[in-house]
């Protein structure tokens, strides 16, 4: 418990100092020194304290997705952007937006959950199909499924002139949302509090359908439930910010080696820890090349890559 409040406290200050950070000079002596009109005050209401907000939304709600999935698929190498789920959202998306440009984003959100959804449920039904003797597999599976949805959205894009919006949207960053555009991550919260309220249920799951069965559970609703789960925290982030990359592997592993796999217990730790590593990527994407600024997917695709390779390896060893 002190640990976990530590760890809050961390974010806390992380998320502090996110809101002083920024080519605007917003210090604690000019926001002092200045009336609520003034340039200081609005660029903190209007701008820092909703980018603030929206980066602790998005990572928590990807992370808690990232362990959803996990329990689901019974692997640790799997998650949003490595099961072909965020390539389906994203798809989803571009096809709403060209069928139905006027429709309001809660629409399209919609829309690209039930796209995840779907892309989601082929990938499993594709590991049932194929024997995999090796859990490292699983991971690549999904990779090769993502990448075959993500030609044909990229083939749909350019056919209908739409790549300029396709590239936005698979691109992580968080320099657009302002006040009135984040507001749609609140939906991912409140799937992060779904699973933590589900968090027995899945972690049942997660051992088996025969042993769900036995328990009494019934297996199907609860996996239903864990894919609603992720493919509405895929939609609403990718819609909102874009496609952050690798953040739904890391955080659940890191927390894994730390607290261990008890779902009810790392469900907190997860949402803090996703929330906090995404602080500290969005500033360190800031202040590299101040004035200018690193996107978030690049600075998690990085990081996230490199932690990939490590649990990989360190998986190798231990066999």
């Amino acid at each position: 418990m002190r640990l976990l409040l530590l760890a809050i406290a961390v974010t806390i200050v992380l998320a502090i100092v996110s809101l002083f950070v920024g080519v605007s000079d917003v210090s604690l002596g000019a926001l002092l020194s200045s009336s609520p009109e003034d340039r200081p005050m609005q660029v903190l209401l209007i701008s820092r304290i909703p980018r603030t907000l929206a980066i602790i939304l998005a990572g928590a709600s990807m992370a808690i997705a990232g362990l959803v999935m996990q329990m689901v698929v019974r692997n640790r190498f799997v998650e949003p952007s490595t099961a072909g789920t965020t390539e389906s959202a994203s798809l989803g998306f571009l096809v709403v937006t060209l069928l139905a440009p006027g429709w309001p984003l809660m629409a399209k959100m919609l829309v690209a959950a039930l796209f995840a959804l779907g892309g989601t449920a082929l990938f499993l039904r594709i590991l049932r199909a194929v024997p995999l003797r090796d859990p490292l597999l699983v991971p690549l599976v999904g990779i090769m499924l993502g990448g075959i949805i993500g030609a044909a959205t990229t083939f749909i894009a350019y056919r209908f002139d739409m790549m300029a919006s396709l590239l936005a949207w698979g691109m992580g960053d968080f320099s657009g949302v302002l006040r009135g555009r984040y507001e749609l991550l609140w939906v991912g919260f409140a799937c992060a509090a779904v699973a933590y309220v589900a968090a027995d249920r899945l972690t049942v799951a997660g051992m088996g359908e025969d042993f769900t069965t036995n328990l009494g559970l019934n297996y199907k609703r609860v996996m239903i439930a864990g894919l609603v789960i992720v493919s509405l925290a895929s939609a609403v982030v990718l819609v909102s910010v874009g496609s952050i990359p690798f953040l739904g592997l890391v955080v659940p592993n890191l927390v894994s080696l730390l607290v261990g796999d008890n779902m009810r217990r790392t469900v907190p730790w997860v949402a803090v820890t996703g929330a906090g590593f995404v602080l500290a990527c969005d500033i360190l994407g800031r202040v590299i090349r101040a004035p200018y600024e690193i996107p978030i997917s690049v600075v998690v695709g990085v990081i996230g890559s490199a932690v990939f390779l490590y649990l990989l390896l360190r998986t190798r060893r231990a066999a």
